[in-house]
């Protein structure tokens, strides 16, 4: 038997844990640069006239009208509270496949049938002990009918936030309870193109011909269809594979004519893209950089463009990285716009272990200790604490507007919350 947890309004519910006087209040969570809502808790969504996803700038006056509080998008706090949510999760299983910041599947084989419900509950309940997370535990056979039993498990109040569906008559139920679009995997043109022949369940679609689903949905779908009928079909996936490629794009906080302000945005940007490259013990073959101007403005002038650079030898070195970086930004800059956001992508990603030295460059060890030194030092005392001058120090100028953000409790010693006796 496969579990999947769901952490319940994940980004939403970090904030709660750390601001409890705002229990049974509407909370909404905004993305980058406050643009628009991300994520609600369920007070926020019983808000129907404030729609997901919605730009703020529209809406703040509802959001004021009706009491809403809004926080600026904190992931370093969200990850962190992932991280323990995970190891828990570790302790009632060796078998744990990470499938996004608030899911996880749980391998449950070894527990006994009878002992599943009892068994999730108990998952459920440490999870909240622990961390003050609110999650659902959806149990079954295959990972699309877990998906399914976890969606049961939320919706249904009767549940309490745990469903198992481990006979025949439970899946069955399960399927007839379900709409086609609400089927994991199901895409909105799929579930169109199911609705046309006349499948408007889950169950449903298990009963629509084989050959079909192969023709119109390819193999992904045929997966669906059998994990859906009982079947496994999609593999547990214990080790997270190595990224094939490793990006950002960030708009500014606000718009820059400037090259020199955007060349230590740019520079930031492939310091965050290279620890991530080494923490994974990859190198990068080429590095593409993008620029584009806010395409939302019926005022300014529009242009975007990007460029690929190869690399002599694939590296993981911040510095030369930049360097290059700072090349492919020249050659597609033009004066007389303002630009909104510039990203910085790392390809043709192979491990360490791969890379031939090129003829004609020696290769650096004195580097290779330099960047081992900084990701050492920005481990031990924070973020980006040591990292190139071509950084610059004038990152207000260009960073995420985040205004409504909550102090990263969890990782930042100066933030970390104070409680106060009376």
């Amino acid at each position: 038997m496969i579990a999947l947890i769901d952490c319940n309004s994940f980004y939403a519910s970090c904030e709660l844990v750390f601001r409890p006087d705002l229990a049974g209040r509407p909370v909404v969570v905004l993305s980058n640069n406050d643009g628009c809502i991300i994520a609600a808790n369920k007070e926020a969504k019983a808000l129907t006239h404030i729609p997901m996803f919605e730009p703020v700038f529209k809406i703040k006056k509802q959001l004021l009208e009706h009491n809403v509080v809004f926080f600026s998008s904190n992931y370093t706090l969200y990850g962190e509270m992932s991280k323990r949510v995970i190891n828990i999760l570790k302790t009632f299983s060796p078998r744990v496949e990470i499938y996004s910041i608030d899911e996880s599947f749980l391998d449950l084989s070894t527990i006994p049938e009878e002992s599943l419900e009892a068994y999730s509950h108990l998952i459920k309940d440490t999870i909240f002990k622990h961390t003050g997370l609110p999650v659902g535990v959806g149990v079954a056979k295959t990972k699309v009918l877990s998906k399914l039993a976890n969606r049961i498990a939320k919706k249904v109040e009767t549940n309490n936030h745990v469903c198992i569906i481990n006979t025949e008559k439970q899946r069955i139920e399960a399927l007839k309870w379900c709409a086609i679009k609400d089927v994991w995997g199901v895409g909105r043109k799929h579930s169109e193109r199911i609705l046309k022949i006349g499948a408007a369940s889950a169950y449903d679609f298990t009963k629509v011909p084989l050959a079909w689903v192969r023709k119109e949905m390819t193999v992904v779908g045929e997966r669906t269809w059998r994990e859906l009928r009982g079947e496994p079909a999609m593999e547990f996936v214990v080790n997270v594979k190595k990224k094939k490629a490793i990006g950002t794009a960030k708009s500014f906080g606000k718009k820059l004519k400037n090259l020199d302000i955007i060349e230590e945005a740019c520079s930031y940007y492939v310091g965050e893209v290279t620890e991530v490259l080494r923490a994974q013990q990859s190198c990068a073959s080429a590095i593409n950089v993008s620029i584009t101007t806010n395409y939302h403005s019926n005022r300014d002038k529009q242009y975007s463009n990007s460029i690929t650079v190869q690399l002599n030898t694939p590296t993981n070195d911040t510095f030369l990285l930049i360097k290059e970086a700072k090349k492919a930004l020249h050659l597609i800059y033009r004066s007389g716009y303002v630009y909104k956001k510039v990203g910085v992508n790392l390809l043709g990603i192979i491990p360490e272990d791969y890379v031939q030295a090129n003829l004609f460059e020696a290769p650096s060890a004195s580097k290779s200790k330099l960047t081992k030194v900084v990701d050492s030092l920005n481990i031990k005392y924070g973020k980006s604490k040591v990292s190139s001058a071509l950084v610059g120090t004038r990152i207000k100028e260009w960073e995420l507007i985040k205004e409504e953000r909550s102090p990263r409790y969890t990782t930042q010693w100066k933030e970390l919350l104070i409680l106060k006796s009376k």
